[in-house]
């Protein structure tokens, strides 16, 4: 008898052969949308450099880019603007839903549950034509920053602010996460974090919203997955354990110690290497100016200059550049976006990213369906209960 159905061969003579845990390196599909060059330290969205969009590009720009594959012109960024701006608003049910939960649920996890009760109150949520996604691609990008604001403000017991139409997407969001008009740093700084993190190839969450969506169910679901693949550990967690590592060292004089210590324990220092990156992480430099001019505006230079501290000590001592996640940390405190919305925040910019690989999958689509090698015992006979020892 043949125990692996899938490949013809026997387990106990050959364990896992071509099995490459974790597909690490496996081509999956083909795809026009992102370039992730590790050993270059290159990424290009759809072959524009992050470092061009990060200094001259908005986050409206590069969602359309990511969507259509091209940027905008003038009047196709303001046809596009219009239905971004417009959907914003979050439905009653949603509004209703969210305040509904108990403030003690993970910001992750409502946000998760938000998208998946905004599909059931969508008419067009199982609509997968290629209009139809698309729609739906402008809507959850949309809506999914004024979930995250909406969370964020019924934590603290505060009243919900209504995105303003005509502004930028980065100002709304920053003025319904705060309540009041953002600073012109402010903008940028979130604007910067939105570019940076919106696309970044076959990451977990991305593959897992092209695994659903090939399936042929509906935008929601594979946006709801994705987020429940971000919210792992492993993946979009790591710059809330930066801060975290930054708030236990307390001071720039206290950083030298604590690498001491870690490395004398055999820890790991977050935000530092990359799975993919063996050179510096093209989108840490961006983020790393901004926390320091942040940190300036606001006279606590602290965080940002115990990152650089960490930075310095760190590199040349386990020979791994930080990554997107390690300043991102103190950018997102200096803008007063308490640690355990980080992920969130990650979620609100890179869920145009899984749109655009859901837009894509479904325009080529076939089940993603791989095999296993089984390494389960050979045939067994059944045995009835009454005679088993």
């Amino acid at each position: 008898m043949t125990a692996d159905v899938s490949n013809g061969k026997d387990p106990a003579a050959e364990k896992g052969p071509g099995v490459v845990k974790g597909l690490k390196g496996v081509l999956a599909a083909d795809s026009s949308i992102c370039l992730v060059d590790g050993s270059a330290g290159v990424l290009l969205y759809r072959g524009y450099s992050i470092d061009d969009l990060a200094e001259h590009s908005s986050f409206e720009e590069v969602a359309y880019l990511l969507f259509k594959g091209d940027l905008p012109t003038a009047q196709e960024l303001d046809e596009f603007d219009n239905p971004l701006s417009r959907d914003a608003t979050l439905t009653p049910q949603v509004r209703d839903f969210l305040k509904s939960l108990p403030t003690s649920v993970p910001p992750m996890t409502a946000l998760r549950s938000a998208v998946s009760v905004a599909g059931c109150y969508d008419p067009h949520a199982e609509d997968n034509s290629p209009d139809g996604a698309y729609r739906l691609a402008i809507r959850l990008t949309a809506k999914v920053a004024t979930m995250v604001a909406a969370i964020h403000r019924l934590r603290q017991g505060r009243s919900l602010i209504e995105p303003v139409p005509d502004k930028p997407f980065a100002w709304n969001f920053m003025h319904m996460l705060k309540g009041s008009e953002p600073t012109p740093d402010e903008v940028k700084a979130m604007d910067l974090i939105l570019i940076l993190h919106a696309e970044h190839g076959f990451n977990a969450s991305t593959f897992a919203a092209r695994v659903i969506v090939a399936t042929l169910t509906d935008v929601y679901s594979a946006v709801t997955g994705a987020i429940g693949a971000l919210k792992g550990a492993l993946h979009g967690g790591a710059n809330t354990a930066v801060l975290e590592t930054l708030q236990q060292i307390g001071s720039v004089d206290k950083v030298a110690a604590y690498i001491d210590e870690t490395r004398a324990k055999k820890g790991k220092f977050m935000g530092f290497g990359h799975a993919v990156y063996q050179t510096e992480d093209p989108r840490a430099k961006h983020l790393k100016h901004l926390s320091g001019r942040l940190g300036k505006e606001q006279d606590e230079t602290k965080w940002y200059d115990m990152s650089v501290e960490m930075e310095r000590l760190v590199v040349p001592a386990i020979g791994k550049n930080c990554n997107v996640d390690f300043y991102s940390a103190s950018v997102q405190h200096y803008l007063g976006i308490p640690k355990d919305l980080f992920t969130c925040i990650f979620a609100a910019s890179r869920v145009s990213g899984w749109c655009a690989h859901i837009l894509e999958q479904l325009a080529d689509n076939k089940i993603i369906r791989p095999s296993a090698h089984y390494v389960g015992p050979e045939h067994r006979n059944y045995v009835p209960v009454e005679k088993r020892k």
